[in-house]
């Protein structure tokens, strides 16, 4: 009997394959192995992928081309039919399918970081950061920052908490997400575990989009972003914001990340001060999603960290933000094993640009679904929800409201606008119901109270 051949040495002659779109000589494929193969042996495991039909072959004797099958499993094709990869994205996909031994053994340097210098240096180019700029602008001029992450924030906690916790392994349907973020449901049949990342998910994208005149590449921001996501997830609950003092290791991978916590205190803060210096907001999501998790700052959650920071620059500007919506979980932890073992930022950048595309394109039907903010309530947003807020929890009844709401209308408004901003307020007291109260953060009682006073039997 025939001995079988090891499923890891056909997974890398497939890697090798995918590599080239066009087909793959033989030639071609001996060269991208890691480890030599004799020619026959290559010849003979060759003909025996295109038996199992997982390759395909055209033309024959030095003509001969081979390809990945057309029904090839996602893994396999990710990169062809999901997510178009550039040359430099295809090579690096091939090195990391093949198998760890095959892999050269590396450490974390700090050259790749050091030699980064902000508004200098740049991973994505001009034509790149220029495209994604005229993907991501909704329209919101000249507002503060946070407005459009705020106008479309129910649907960003459902989108940003599914993929991302999708691409942890998590197994949650997006209707299963839905149900716990809307009604607190958990699913049947999952750990709770999972429960628990999707609700520490909701958690940070709240904080962001509540606080986005706040945030920023600083400690108070990424710590306290880690301590939400974290939340009730690691072993050790003193390592919940706190940078790691541990040794870790990554799955599947060479990389040994660095060890001493002095160092990576004073890379962190390194990181989080060339991140904060660069100008370009697509640029600064990129390389926080690129240098978070190479540091590894954490004990754990580091990946999950770098996506949602990588949302920090586009919630400030006001961009549609990265909701990393269809990317393939396989193509993009192997992306990430390309910047751990080689610095190599060419496959990550590929699901970068595509998967900003791709939300941006999901965020403009959005957007065009809800219909256009009017801009006069956009740009009185919030004096018209505090002054809301005080005529409910006081509570007023309609004098006094009324009162109310010309002494802080000639304090606050712009006196061109005052007569307006006074319609639009009266326009929100007359059409408060049980419905949309909380939007001005008025607990039950305090509306039942309210409305008691504003229509008396």
């Amino acid at each position: 009997m025939a001995r079988p051949i090891p499923e890891p040495e056909l997974e890398a002659i497939t890697a090798a394959v995918a590599g080239h779109t066009d087909g793959a000589s033989i030639t071609q494929i001996e060269e991208a192995l890691a480890v030599p193969i004799a020619r026959r042996t290559l010849q003979y495991r060759l003909r025996a992928l295109v038996d199992a039909r997982r390759l395909r072959v055209t033309g024959e004797n030095r003509a001969a081309r081979y390809h990945l099958p057309s029904n090839a499993p996602q893994g396999q094709k990710a990169q062809a039919d999901i997510v178009p990869l550039s040359e430099e994205g295809q090579a690096a996909l091939v090195y990391v399918r093949q198998p760890v031994e095959a892999r050269r053994p590396v450490g974390y340097d700090r050259a790749f970081l050091d030699g980064y210098r902000p508004n200098t240096s740049f991973y994505l180019t001009a034509a790149e950061r220029a495209h994604l700029a005229g993907l991501g602008k909704p329209g919101v001029v000249a507002a503060p920052a946070g407005t459009y992450a705020k106008q479309i924030v129910s649907r960003l906690l459902i989108d940003l908490a599914w993929n991302s916790s999708r691409l942890e392994g998590n197994t949650y349907s997006l209707l299963d997400t839905r149900r716990l973020i809307d009604f607190g449901e958990a699913a049947e049949g999952h750990a709770q575990r999972e429960a628990q990342m999707i609700l520490n998910h909701k958690d940070a994208i709240e904080f962001l989009v509540a606080s986005a005149d706040e945030i920023g590449f600083n400690r108070y921001t990424i710590l306290n972003l880690h301590a939400l996501l974290a939340n009730n997830l690691l072993a050790d609950p003193a390592a919940v914001g706190r940078l790691r003092h541990i040794i870790v290791g990554i799955d599947g991978s060479t990389f040994h990340p660095l060890e001493i916590p002095g160092l990576i205190e004073d890379c962190f803060d390194e990181l989080l001060a060339t991140a904060a210096a660069i100008e370009d907001p697509f640029e600064q999501a990129f390389f926080v999603m690129v240098q978070l998790p190479y540091l590894q700052p954490f004990d754990d959650v580091n990946k999950r960290v770098s996506r949602l920071a990588a949302n920090i620059p586009l919630v400030r500007a006001n961009l549609a933000p990265l909701a990393f919506t269809d990317v393939p979980g396989d193509l993009y932890t192997r992306a990430l094993l390309a910047v751990y073992e080689s610095n190599d930022i060419t496959l990550l950048r590929d699901v970068f640009l595509w998967a900003y595309e791709r939300s941006a394109q999901r965020y403009a039907a959005v957007r065009q679904s809800m219909g256009e903010p009017d801009p006069f309530r956009l740009r009185y947003r919030e004096p018209l929800r505090d002054i809301m807020r005080d005529v409910l929890r006081t509570p007023m009844n309609r004098k006094a409201a009324r009162a109310h709401l010309v002494a802080v209308t000639a304090e606050l408004i712009r006196a061109e606008d005052r007569e307006q901003f006074i319609e639009v307020a009266e326009t929100e007291l007359l059409g408060l119901h049980d419905g949309n109260f909380a939007r001005y953060q008025v607990r039950p009682s305090e509306f039942a109270a309210w409305r008691a006073v504003w229509n008396p039997s």
